[in-house]
This record gives structure tokens, C-alpha cells and sequence, in this order.
């Protein structure tokens, strides 16, 4: 089937419409004319099984695994995280998020693809840090990562903080060609995690009028687009932390997602944010993007 079917207002590109839709957003990327959006299903591209968990469930598998959760919440990453932090304490909570994450994940072929292009803004929505090492392997120094952090120890207003790829800490707003923002934080280069319910509380009480974005995202998403990458939207917190960051973007937005697998809630949240989905494997959509095997 050879065309674009709408699903509510769903927008899908199939077959050689997605074909011709991807060719278009890798002259995209490579002109900085929209931001890549990376989730944890890009993992997938180089491992069958991660070093690392790589769905919110597969955290929470690990924390029980350490500590059992009331079943009720156990298979919610944000709620049993909860429960650590409330049982056994931030600093527990903290380090074994550090112990889950701390197998060595190699970038992807897709990762080095696109560190090598003169990107503004790239996002990475999870905890592995692949996107910033791809960025470490090219050489380059004109990179900084702003990095989601929690507010538990927080003294005054900081919602996030910035690194150059050595790992050194910088004054916000330092200049770069190319900002890594996490924000969710990442295990490198300082395992700063917004993980629990209670990292998120003032965050989404002040997210909706953009207080926790960093003004370089905002400033940067401005006159572009997002294409959201190895990503899903089946949970609420991933939901609206996608959402207000395209906010006041000006668009289009994407996501290469295969539409089968779609759940009611993502189909619902893809399209109120008219965002367009490529009908296409993530490992497919990203050799055609790299132009090889991944």
C-alpha cells in the first residue's frame, strides 16, 4: 500500500512515501534544519539484548530486583523509585540507578552518524549516554551537554546543569555549535538522574510555562522541527516531557515509529502534537538514513 492514510488525525507515510519522507529529513539533519529527539529503542540497533535496561518496565525490573515494590506500582519505573528514595534513601536510590547503568554502551552507527553533523540541538531522552560518547569519538570540542538534574539537594533555582565532553562542569549558557540536552539526565559524566516521583513534582509544576527547558533549547528549537528517533510515548511522564519540549517550536515534527505496534495513548498524543509518523522499523529508517547496515 503506496500512500498516506490518516488514522483520526493521525498522519501516516508508508512505503515509498515514508521511503521519500526519510530522504528528505536526512537533507534536513544535515542542513540543522531540524533537532533529533533519540530514545532508548535506538539500543536496539546494536545489541539484541542492551548492557543496560532500555524501557522505563526494564528499570523497574532492576530496582525490584534489589528491593521489592508493592505490586501495585512495581512495574512503574517513576513509582518504585519512589518507594527506594522514601525506603532506603536518595544516596541508595542514586547509586544503584549508577550500578543499572554503568555497563559501557557503545555508540550506534546511527550515534556517529550524527555526531558528525553540525546539528544545533540534539536530545537524548534516556539514561545511557551513547549519544555523548559518539560525540566524544569524533575529536570534537565545540559540544556541551545540559543535563536534567534533581532538585532534592537543590539550593536555589537550578533545573539543570552543563558539562563540556571532558566532563567539566561550565557556567549555563556557554557557548557551543552543537548542545547534547538530557533531559532526564545521564550516568555520564556525574549520574545525575531525574528518576523518582519526587524529581519530577516541581518540574511538571513549572514546565508548562517552560521554566526547567534551558534557554539555549528554546532559543534553538525556535525556528525548527523535531524528529523524534527510537522513542515511545506509552507512558504519561515521557508523554509530557516530549510535549513542552517542541513546545513553541515551529515544526514539522516526526518520529520513525512501525504504526503497528502503536498503542491507543500513543496514537492519541502523535497526533494532538501533529506529529507525523514513517511507518518504518527503527533499524530500517536508520540505514537509510546512514546510508549502511547499522
Amino acid at each position: 500500500m503506496n500512500r498516506i492514510l490518516a488514522l483520526g488525525h493521525l498522519m501516516i507515510n508508508r512505503d515509498s512515501h515514508a521511503a521519500k519522507q526519510l530522504e528528505l529529513l536526512k537533507k534536513a539533519l544535515c542542513a540543522d534544519e531540524i533537532i533529533p529527539y533519540l530514545g532508548p529503542d535506538l539500543l536496539r540497533l546494536r545489541y539484541e539484548e542492551p548492557p543496560v535496561p532500555h524501557t522505563p518496565q526494564a528499570v523497574a525490573a532492576a530496582f525490584n530486583a534489589r528491593a521489592p515494590a508493592p505490586s501495585k506500582i512495581r512495574t512503574n519505573m517513576w513509582s518504585v523509585a519512589q518507594f527506594i528514595e522514601q525506603r532506603r534513601h536518595r544516596r541508595t536510590l542514586q547509586a544503584w540507578m549508577a550500578e543499572i547503568f554503568a555497563g559501557p554502551v557503545a555508540p550506534t552507527v546511527f550515534h556517529a552518524w550524527l555526531a558528525t553533523l553540525p546539528l544545533s540541538l540534539i536530545v537524548d531522552s534516556w539514561y545511557d549516554g551513547a549519544m555523548r560518547a559518539a560525540l566524544i569519538d569524533t575529536g570534537r570540542t565545540d559540544v556541551v551537554e545540559i543535563q536534567g538534574v534533581t532538585r532534592a539537594h537543590a539550593i536555589g533555582d537550578v533545573w539543570t546543569k552543563t558539562y563540556d565532553l571532558s566532563g567539566t562542569e561550565l557556567q549555563p549558557d556557554s557557548a557551543a555549535t552543537t548542545v547534547l540536552y538530557t533531559p532526564h539526565g545521564s550516568i555520564k559524566p556525574a549520574a545525575n538522574f531525574l528518576i523518582a516521583d519526587s524529581d519530577y513534582v516541581e518540574a511538571l509544576t513549572e514546565i508548562d510555562i517552560q521554566t526547567p527547558i534551558p534557554r539555549a533549547v528554546k532559543e534553538r528549537r525556535t525556528k525548527r522541527g523535531f524528529f523524534f528517533f527510537g522513542c515511545r510515548f506509552d507512558d504519561q511522564m515521557l508523554r509530557t516531557y516530549a510535549r513542552q519540549v517542541i513546545k513553541r517550536s515551529s515544526g514539522p515534527h516526526f518520529a520513525a515509529i512501525d504504526s503497528a505496534t502503536l498503542t491507543k495513548n500513543e496514537r492519541r498524543f502523535l497526533a494532538a502534537n501533529a506529529i507525523t509518523v514513517i511507518d518504518m522499523p527503527v533499524g530500517e529508517a536508520a540505514a537509510q538514513l546512514v546510508g549502511t547496515d547499522v
